[in-house]
């Protein structure tokens, strides 16, 4: 089976990542204390930082910080506010929470809940890698049961209202096996509400302008039309579908073949694809790609 078909990105199935220590001149930040850099992507880098408190008090989070070179641009910083807003306002246990924002040395910041795992993409890239696994109804069970609790988180985003009692109409656009995360301890968070379409946001998208993975997106999606929280429901059973065959549903070598595949291709039902899927499971899964 291609690395292609699994979807496994280059080192997802090494150990732990490689954390860049802060240089001992940048660690004071705030009331935080950066100590590694988690990760960095094209707006902001993540931190694990201590928070500091009364009477030595501190705990372990994560910092999500504006790149400085972007803090001067107003899109951007509109963005970064919208997601921490919105992230804010959802206090559900499936959903990586926030509670901290604010500015440090001219840059934003949000303070996040530091969780100890892995994002889903990595835990399916590690049972690929063992064929034994491929047919247990453990796995079957398991997958399940993250995709159900990720779908919790997901159904409290949709249904946020905002402080008049008006629905917000969030919609992720992104709901991947990257953007959720499972704990050691067996949490599963969905997380990364960068992208996602609410009302009263600050940034507007621009109209035709696509947000989320492609592979992921819905025919309507694809179409430019209106959206709502029935796009998420597409993008869930692209994830489920996934978890129970390890193969990508749509993804192609080329952005134009997904395309092609998103909007012409038949899709077969999981228990096609591999033995041993609960027919249950392959009935949930065609339903939510109807």
């Amino acid at each position: 089976m291609s690395e292609l078909e699994l979807g496994i990105e280059a080192g997802e199935l090494d150990g732990a990542e490689s954390l860049s220590p802060v240089a001992t001149g940048e660690r004071s930040f705030g009331r935080y204390l950066l100590q590694y850099e988690i990760a960095a992507g094209g707006m902001a880098s993540v931190y694990l930082a201590r928070s500091l408190g009364a009477a030595g008090f501190e705990r372990p989070i994560a910092i999500k910080r504006i790149h400085p070179h972007l803090a001067k641009k107003q899109v951007f910083v509109e963005m970064f506010l919208d997601e921490a807003r919105l992230n804010a306002r959802i206090a559900h246990p499936n959903v990586c929470n926030v509670f901290d924002f604010g500015e440090a040395d001219g840059s934003y910041f949000m303070a996040m809940e530091y969780l100890v795992g892995q994002p889903l993409s990595r835990v399916l890239g590690s049972v690929a890698a063992r064929p034994e696994l491929l047919a247990s109804l453990r796995w079957h069970a398991l997958a399940a049961r993250i995709l159900a609790d990720a779908c919790q988180g997901l159904h409290a985003a949709h249904e946020l209202l905002d402080e008049h009692g008006y629905p917000l109409q969030v919609v992720h656009r992104d709901f991947t096996p990257h953007n959720v995360f499972v704990t050691y301890d067996g949490a599963v968070k969905v997380f990364d509400f960068g992208g996602a379409r609410a009302e009263g946001r600050l940034h507007q998208t621009e109209t035709g302008m696509l947000k989320g993975k492609l592979a992921y997106m819905s025919p309507e999606q694809l179409s430019r039309a209106s959206v709502d929280r029935r796009l998420d429901v597409w993008a869930a059973g692209v994830c489920l579908w996934e978890l129970l065959t390890l193969r990508r549903l749509f993804a192609r070598r080329s952005e134009l073949e997904t395309v092609q595949a998103i909007a012409t291709e038949e899709i077969l039902r999981p228990s096609e694809v591999r033995a041993g899927v609960p027919r249950e499971l392959a009935a949930v899964t065609l339903r939510a790609l109807d």
